[in-house]
């Protein structure tokens, strides 16, 4: 009896699971829907336009967690089936063009983004609906379009097809979380160079938690893509290099922060293999890297700190946590209006701090919080985070999404983890059915 009763979690899982699949199967392809659209503007005003329709061979994303209930980033994805106008499939995204409208630059200058979102490919016509943050942080519905799914101008031609090698194989796609690494300024005689850089990469993420403990519910999978040249672009040292994702240093003229406007051959490049989560890796030994949340991430290979640059961006774009460090001569303006509460779960203007870790402090912990060296992993809410020294707070002094001097996340992080983990589709104890 004992072991019936200790047997009806995992049955009840598996059942959910079963019920899950069953949706996936009623209402979905395994291949995947690709929609790119313009996401044109300035600081004060956006417009999105649609731009064209692709099928992708291959779904790499959940057939159980179809719907997002996070509601991270400044963007939300929801797709419908247009007969019954039931919604399908949900996803939380942010992307280039939302940060870069909180420079200098978006306050006198409009530009052009190229964006895409993707969803597992649907068997009856489905309305795509984009929604964004306002600035009381509310969602905003921004976007619509029907699919036709018996169109016959939804694009099949694969664009840059390229081999592709298994860094760290696991398992069935469809209960891991997959992550496509991407070549950056690698030549073709630069691919076994590539190799082994993806190898570090995998070692390097693996080397901390709480991926350490949790590496057998990953695959890595590398495109060997070469680019014509050897390195990327450095545009304050006058560098300029032909690479097959033109990255750059510079973004935002932030010196260290390199990033890709190249949003269609990011996405083309990708879709040689099954992914969740696209990481680009830059053939280059200047420090560098960034990432944003369920768009992409990239860094530098050739630095000491590899691993943690690896960890903290990861963090970023698989858990949607924020920077929590300091930057002067930030290009960002009022990223974080303080009269607003962050979405990411390790920043807090103090607006609503009771959703945030306030439960977690002692009971004699002021807020704001004074650094105290004598306990300097004391939880509180230390001014300083989110890239200014005033009006937002991070819950420990210091932690692997503030400095890489440190080997681990502060515990808000990680119950942020934790919560985000129970989200995805590889944290599951159902079995590998395959």
């Amino acid at each position: 009896m004992k072991r019936i009763i200790a047997l009806l979690p995992c049955i009840m899982l598996l059942l959910q699971a079963n019920q899950s699949w069953a949706q996936f199967d009623k209402h979905f392809h395994n291949k995947t829907l690709r929609m790119d659209y313009a996401h044109c503007g300035d600081s004060q005003h956006d417009e999105i336009y649609f731009e064209e329709l692709l099928e992708e061979p291959y779904w790499g994303g959940s057939k159980t967690n179809l719907i997002d209930t996070m509601f991270y980033g400044n963007y939300y994805l929801n797709v419908y089936d247009v007969a019954s106008n039931q919604l399908i499939y949900s996803r939380g995204y942010c992307t280039l063009f939302g940060e870069w409208q909180t420079t200098d630059e978006a306050q006198t200058t409009q530009r052009y983004c190229s964006e895409t979102v993707v969803m597992p490919f649907p068997k009856n016509d489905v309305r795509i609906e984009i929604s964004a943050r306002n600035k009381k942080g509310k969602f905003v519905k921004k976007f619509e379009y029907t699919v036709d799914v018996d169109n016959y101008f939804i694009k099949k031609d694969r664009r840059m097809q390229y081999p592709t090698y298994d860094v760290h194989y696991t398992g069935n796609p469809s209960r891991r979380v997959d992550i496509v690494l991407l070549p950056e300024g690698y030549t073709a005689d630069e691919m076994d160079k590539f190799k082994a850089d993806c190898k570090l990469f995998a070692e390097g993420l693996f080397s901390l938690s709480p991926y350490k403990e949790n590496q057998g519910l990953f695959n890595i999978r590398a495109v060997l893509a070469p680019s014509q040249e050897s390195g990327v672009d450095i545009p304050g040292e006058y560098i300029w290099k032909n690479t097959i994702l033109n990255s750059s240093f510079y973004t935002f003229d932030s010196e260290r922060y390199i990033m890709t406007y190249d949003n269609k051959s990011l996405r083309d490049l990708s879709a040689n293999a099954p992914y969740d989560f696209i990481y680009i890796i830059a053939n280059t030994q200047k420090y560098g890297g960034g990432a944003i949340y369920n768009h992409y991430g990239i860094s530098i290979s050739g630095n000491l700190h590899a691993a943690k640059v690896y960890v903290h961006e990861f963090g970023h774009l698989f858990l949607g946590l924020g920077d929590e460090y300091v930057e002067v001569g930030s290009s960002y303006n009022d990223m974080y209006p303080t009269n607003v509460e962050p979405w990411e779960a390790n920043l807090t203007t103090l607006t609503n701090f009771n959703k945030k870790w306030k439960d977690m402090l002692d009971k004699d912990t002021p807020v704001p919080t004074t650094y105290d060296p004598q306990n300097p992993k004391k939880l509180g809410a230390y001014e300083g985070g989110g890239y200014v020294s005033k009006g937002v707070y991070r819950p420990r002094y210091d932690c692997l999404m503030n400095t890489l001097s440190g080997n681990d996340f502060c515990p808000v992080c990680t119950r942020a983890i934790k919560k985000q983990k129970n989200s995805k589709k590889c944290w599951s104890v159902v079995p590998d059915l395959m």
